[in-house]
């Protein structure tokens, strides 16, 4: 039986999650979104591509959430987009309420399914569904690390004059301003970053990456990134649904591993067709984890606004 995948939201970065989706021919998909006719006529538009792009599955638009019920995943980007001079933190009030809409409305259509949290701040929005659906954590997930080692990795490849693909980079910690880029864990063709770059030109790059959303808002100013967001979410997807076993960075629930618990925060793991398999735990220099632990502080302190 095929997958289903329901992306609520109807802005730009759950209608490029549904284009990916569909070109890779992972899932029927279901738009659904509240505003009447949005969701209903951006998945015509993209069916209507179906016999050019050469995709066999389906995706329909819907207002009503019934209609996304036994869905395998649902990626959740609803909510207010950041605009210039508005930090992820900004969005918390704003965004927390419509979340727990959405969660609750998701925990009781698909009491089964797996959540990738797109909506930031993120890893507080993650924690927060937790919450909400009552889900076990290794079905409900956040999307950021993806995207942050993805930023950097492309950061990284424009200095050096070579092909994002070809490094491989890690950035953990919380999805904003103190996330941790990795360079000592980061290699281009096998050659290690720290060989090739400064650190001048590392601690540029890095700063680059930790306000790389933030650059992007600057220049559209009347909205955020959603391509490289959309590719982040679904290549999560992509691991659930055919069981790869990769490890990729996620925001996951925290009960001990890396010093930390009760929270979402971005590190090394694999998911598979449940959600996520393991955390994978590496060592850090003492540096490092001094940056992991600020970066848990800052995260911990949007949690704890959930919790009064």
């Amino acid at each position: 039986m095929g997958k289903k995948i329901t992306v609520v939201g109807a802005g730009f970065v759950v209608t490029a999650c549904a284009k990916r989706i569909i070109e890779k021919n992972l899932a029927d998909v279901t738009l659904m979104d509240i505003v009447e006719g949005l969701p209903q006529g951006k998945a015509l538009d993209l069916m209507q591509s179906a016999a050019i792009e050469g995709f066999s599955k389906k995706i329909r638009g819907t207002n009503n959430y019934q209609e996304t019920q036994n869905s395998d995943i649902v990626i959740i980007t609803a909510g207010s987009a950041r605009k210039p001079g508005m930090s992820r933190d900004d969005l918390f009030k704003i965004n927390s309420g419509i979340i727990s809409d959405v969660v609750t409305q998701i925990s009781k259509f698909s009491p089964d399914s797996i959540i990738i949290m797109v909506t930031n701040p993120l890893d507080a929005m993650t924690y927060l569904a937790f919450k909400i659906s009552g889900f076990p954590s290794h079905r409900v997930l956040g999307m950021a690390g993806i995207l942050d080692s993805a930023r950097y990795s492309y950061f990284i490849s424009e200095k050096l004059g070579c092909a994002p693909a070809e490094v491989r980079s890690i950035v953990l910690g919380g999805h904003g301003d103190t996330m941790v880029p990795m360079p000592r864990l980061s290699e281009i063709k096998g050659k290690p970053l720290v060989e090739l770059l400064s650190a001048d030109e590392i601690s540029e790059i890095n700063e680059r990456t930790q306000n790389g959303g933030a650059e992007i808002v600057k220049f559209l100013k009347t909205g955020s990134a959603y391509y490289a967001p959309s590719s982040s979410a679904v290549k999560m997807a992509e691991h659930i649904i055919k069981d790869i076993h990769e490890i990729i960075p996620c925001s996951v629930y925290l009960n001990g591993e890396y010093g930390l618990s009760d929270i979402y925060f971005g590190v090394p793991v694999r998911l598979c067709g449940k959600g996520l398999k393991e955390i994978a735990e590496i060592k850090l220099t003492d540096e490092e984890q001094k940056r992991l632990d600020k970066s848990a502080q800052a995260v911990a302190e949007t949690i704890n606004k959930l919790k009064t």
